[in-house]
């Protein structure tokens, strides 16, 4: 009867005993690491809403358009830089887009900015404002008074980016200053207008703009729209809290 032989390479055929192997238990795989991110409530805004808005902004922009003309030569006439001024803003539910705006500021404004705030801020809370900000042009200033530099913003209003009203639009930059509690703001599109707006803008102390905000984010209807709409062109004739 054949014997069969070991492998010639096995240990046993060196007369070895074979090292015991110990199983190494299995590791658990580790959870992953959860960045610490603002989280955005989202409230869904119906589609013809959106679509008379635009509808309304487009409208709104078309009879506008003489006095769109004059401020464009008043701003490219009277200082060096681009008619429009963009800049980043958060939108609904966080999601950022470029905000318009007619250029109201020198050209190096920007550059400049870290140097004007640090010697004043009149801004409240994670704001940061000037009411005799050295950047802005004499125009600009006009401008700003009578809110005239924000008529662009009718194109994010047509592009869905706004709503003509609600919360005002910051920055990334003042919005990573907020409170968690601060960014239920953006569950709704930012607006032209609102009820911060009506009642004060940037006069307003940072926990009152808030609580207003907040306030019409939970009553949002068609006719409290309607009431700021109203209240809205006396507020910006009365220049308060306009700078």
């Amino acid at each position: 009867m054949s014997v069969q032989q070991p492998p010639a390479d096995s240990a046993s055929s060196w007369g070895l005993t074979p090292w015991p192997v110990e199983e190494t238990p299995p590791t658990a795989t580790p959870a992953p690491v959860t960045p610490d991110v603002p989280v955005f409530e989202v409230r869904r805004h119906h589609p013809v809403r959106g679509v008379v808005e635009a509808l309304v902004a487009l409208t709104l922009l078309l009879v506008a358009l003489p006095v769109v003309l004059v401020i464009s030569l008043l701003v490219v006439g009277t200082s060096r830089g681009p008619l429009l001024f963009r800049q980043q803003r958060v939108g609904h539910g966080g999601r950022q887009f470029d905000v318009l705006k007619f250029r109201t500021m020198y050209v190096d404004a920007e550059a400049r900015a870290a140097e004007v705030f640090a010697e004043a801020n009149d801004g409240s809370g994670p704001l940061t404002k000037l009411r005799a900000d050295p950047r802005v042009t004499p125009v600009g200033r006009w401008l700003r008074r009578l809110s005239l530099d924000e008529l662009p913003q009718l194109w994010n209003v047509v592009n869905g980016t706004m709503a003509l009203v609600g919360p005002r639009p910051n920055t990334p930059v003042e919005v990573a200053r907020f409170a968690p509690s601060d960014l239920r703001r953006h569950a709704v599109r930012p607006g032209m207008t609102g009820l911060a707006q009506i009642n004060g803008r940037s006069d307003l102390e940072w926990d009152e703009a808030i609580r207003l905000d907040l306030e019409y984010v939970e009553n949002r209807s068609v006719w409290l729209d309607l009431r700021i709409l109203c209240r809205t062109l006396p507020a910006v004739f009365g220049g308060k809290g306009a700078y």
